[in-house]
């Protein structure tokens, strides 16, 4: 069973995102109150925990949120995805509409490490339907 982790939000971009124990997402806008939401197309970012695993065996200490991302998932190998797949937690259901970024200014983690996953493996979604997500929450890949 795939899950939410965590979910994540910002006031301002360019920065980590911190766990919060729910959030409140609007239809084509994303989490309510977060630096990312608004009338495009990356109103959502989610990375799996398996990702940020992945950087963690490489010598850094690095949690969910991290990576700014406001989903961190489990289970589900996200960048396989194709655009256009729908995601489905409780009454919330997002769209995926971009596989991985440009990284266009080399974060702090790729400046420790020499590489970050979030440029690779995080997606981004919009919302398709509103309401609260939590940590816990069973997240369902709908096609």
């Amino acid at each position: 069973m795939a899950r939410i982790v965590s979910v994540n939000v910002s006031l301002s971009k360019g920065v980590g995102k911190k766990a919060v124990p729910q959030v409140d997402l609007r239809p084509e806008h994303g989490i309510t109150g977060d630096a990312h939401a608004g009338e495009w197309h990356r109103q959502i970012s989610l990375l799996a925990v398996e990702s940020i695993e992945e950087m963690n065996a490489r010598g850094l200490s690095l949690k969910p949120g991290d990576f700014a991302e406001n989903l961190t998932t489990q289970g589900i190998d996200l960048p396989s995805l194709p655009v256009g797949t729908r995601l489905r937690a409780g009454e919330v259901e997002l769209e995926v509409t971009q596989i991985g970024k440009k990284c266009h200014s080399k974060c702090a983690i790729y400046k420790s490490v020499g590489d970050c996953v979030m440029p690779r493996q995080g997606i981004f979604a919009r919302v398709i339907r509103g309401g609260r997500l939590a940590a816990g929450q069973e997240l369902e890949v709908k096609g």
